[in-house]
Formats: structure tokens, C-alpha cells, sequence
């Protein structure tokens, strides 16, 4: 597989809660520099950041991060905020306790309402598989699907586990046709951003992957 197709499928991604705008600023130069799909960053620099790569590269944000229990209304407003500062695709994190209760209804209308925040927008719903059984992620895909949103995806990263192969050919075999698969988390190098496409994701969440690209080429 060509580097640049394995880059063009890259959320290249800082989301350390320490994260400054000149790093912020050198992960965007990254990103079009190396044609990524996008750059994941906090939402605090999303407005600032969509202003520095003017329209050469999507903005991608994470909301009810990392821990997913906030209300509806407060993600719903978080979408709906981030996409006004420019945001032009949004990572939202489940509540896992709706799903650790069985809530399958409140689960499926959040996601739709905060699908509708977004305003046409991409939405990746983050399912976080480490802290999930097998069949709570078959159920989280089947909820996804009807959702309408626009992809799947394994982890925040922050979860004490990342993708794993067996999540994403999980995910494959159990999402619809109009769903897309996000693997992040852990996504250490070339040999496993090229596993994790193979299995069937169309995006990764990751970092280093670009910084294996630099390393090449250094």
C-alpha cells in the first residue's frame, strides 16, 4: 500500500490535555504537508485552527471527551459549537454506563440528536471496545447503523486500551453498508495502519503515523 493512501485515510491527532497552539499549529503544517484526512484536535483550538489551514485541510474535534457521560443537551450544544467555529467533522463519545444499562433507545436518540447538531457534518461515534463486551459492540453497531451517523469508532485512546484488530473485523461484519469504520488508539506504526485498512477501516486516528512517514524520509 502507497504511503500516500495510508496518510490520506490519517485523523492526524493531538488531544493531550496539555496540548498548546504551537503544537496545535505543527500537527495542521503536517497534515498539509502530507495530505491527511484530517487533524483531530480539542475543540477549544478548532475555530483557530480551521482559520490557519483556510479550507486546505478538515478540522476534525472530539465532544463529550474522553468519558461520555455527559447530557445529551450539553453534547448536542458541543456539536453544534464546534461545527459554528468550523469544525467539519465530529468525534463523539457514547455513554457507556446507557450501555452497560441496556439503554438502546436513549443511546440511538442521542446519537441522532447529535448527528442533527452537526448540521450536515461528518459524525464518528465512539463506541470505546476496551471497556465493552462483544455483544454490547454488536449492539453498538446495529444502534450506529440506525443512527445515520457516519462512522464507528473503537476508542478515545484515553479508555486504557486502543483499536485492536479483532474490534475492527468485528465492526466490519456487523455495520451497515452506509457506515464507515474509525480505528484509533494505539495505531503504532505503517505495518499496523496497513492491518487496520486491510480489516476494513477507512480511517485511522493516530499520530505517529506521520511521525513514521518523517522518519522515513529523515
Amino acid at each position: 500500500m502507497e504511503l500516500k493512501e495510508i496518510l490520506g485515510k490519517c485523523d492526524h491527532t493531538l488531544l493531550a490535555q496539555g496540548a498548546t497552539w504551537e503544537e496545535i499549529k505543527a500537527i495542521c503544517d503536517d497534515g498539509m504537508k502530507y495530505q491527511c484526512a484530517s487533524v483531530c484536535i480539542p475543540a477549544s483550538y478548532v475555530k483557530q485552527a480551521a482559520e490557519y489551514v483556510r479550507g486546505k485541510l478538515a478540522i476534525c474535534t472530539v465532544i463529550g471527551f474522553p468519558n461520555g457521560y455527559d447530557t445529551t443537551a450539553a453534547k448536542c450544544f458541543m456539536a453544534a459549537d464546534a461545527v459554528e467555529n468550523g469544525a467539519e467533522e465530529v468525534d463523539m463519545v457514547i455513554n457507556i454506563g446507557w450501555v452497560k444499562d441496556r439503554k438502546w433507545d436513549d443511546l440511538l436518540a442521542e446519537i441522532k440528536a447529535i448527528k442533527d447538531a452537526c448540521r450536515g457534518k461528518l459524525l464518528k461515534v465512539i463506541i470505546e471496545c476496551c471497556l465493552l463486551t462483544d455483544e454490547e459492540k454488536v449492539k453498538m453497531c446495529e444502534i450506529v447503523t440506525a443512527s445515520g451517523a457516519d462512522y464507528i469508532k473503537t476508542s478515545t485512546g484515553f479508555g486504557g486500551g486502543g483499536a485492536t484488530r479483532e474490534d475492527v473485523a468485528l465492526f466490519a461484519k456487523h455495520v451497515g453498508p452506509d457506515v464507515k469504520i474509525k480505528a484509533a488508539g494505539g495505531i503504532a506504526d505503517l505495518k499496523d495502519a496497513e492491518d487496520f485498512i486491510n480489516l476494513g477501516a477507512s480511517r485511522l486516528g493516530t499520530s505517529r503515523v506521520v511521525k513514521a512517514v518523517k522518519a522515513l524520509e529523515g
